[in-house]
């Protein structure tokens, strides 16, 4: 398509476009109420994916959620009693992770209808130690502004950890965490990468000072963001 028609398709196009420029973000976000909140303090070491949300016939929101560790018992047992869901149900069990679907109370508080009120898009979601650990794409820092409001009026707190611009412009630089960066500065002076690796998963976890499913999480944004910026 010559470059004359792409312009003219584009005038044509009723479509507002707001997929130029934008902000890439890393925020924290913590408060009791956050959906599964509970949980993951009283299970520390099993770390949580959101895979996806949808609503039944009878308007309640269920979620389906990746847990990950060694152990699952306690995370099990906390879900019994964690205020913010009902209803766990186990659906898929793997060798180092375990899958379930859950039903938000009306107790439960959750960030994705104030990020897609403002423009915002969901990139990726997953639990920490202190709440959740969320990297979310705005159109404007202006609706970066406006999200944090949102979710400091319902008392989420929110810590961001890292912005990069999302342009045509971006000089290529991968926007990885302070823990990233010493996780993959450590497991490469120790030999992670080298074949045989000089250093296990576990190993790493005791030199940091995590679970070695914190580690795993971790190696894998790190990698997937240097992965991202060379490739793109």
């Amino acid at each position: 398509m010559s470059i004359e028609l792409a312009e003219t398709e584009r005038e044509r196009s009723t479509v507002l476009d707001r997929s130029d420029g934008g902000i890439v973000a890393q925020v924290r976000l913590d408060h009791p109420d956050l959906v599964l909140r509970s949980s993951l303090e009283r299970a520390p070491d099993v770390t949580l994916e959101p895979e996806y949300w949808t609503t039944d016939e009878t308007g309640h929101t269920l979620l389906f959620v990746t847990a990950r560790g060694a152990e699952f018992g306690g995370f099990e047992a906390a879900l019994e009693t964690d205020p913010t869901i009902r209803e766990p149900i186990l659906v898929d069990r793997y060798p180092d992770r375990r899958v379930y679907r859950v039903t938000l109370t009306e107790r439960a508080l959750t960030f994705t209808a104030s990020t897609a009120e403002v423009g915002g898009r969901l990139l990726e979601v997953s639990s920490s130690r202190d709440g959740w650990l969320v990297q979310l794409r705005f159109p404007s820092r202006d609706a970066l502004v406006a999200f944090n409001d949102a979710c400091r009026d319902d008392g989420v707190s929110v810590s961001v950890e890292h912005l990069r611009v999302s342009d045509d412009g971006d000089d290529g630089v991968v926007a990885l965490t302070e823990k990233q960066q010493e996780l993959l500065a450590v497991a490469y002076e120790e030999g992670y990468f080298d074949v045989p690796r000089g250093i296990s998963q576990d190993e790493l976890a005791d030199r940091l000072g995590v679970s070695k499913s914190a580690i795993s999480q971790r190696l894998r944004r790190a990698i997937a963001e240097l992965c991202a910026a060379s490739l793109a």
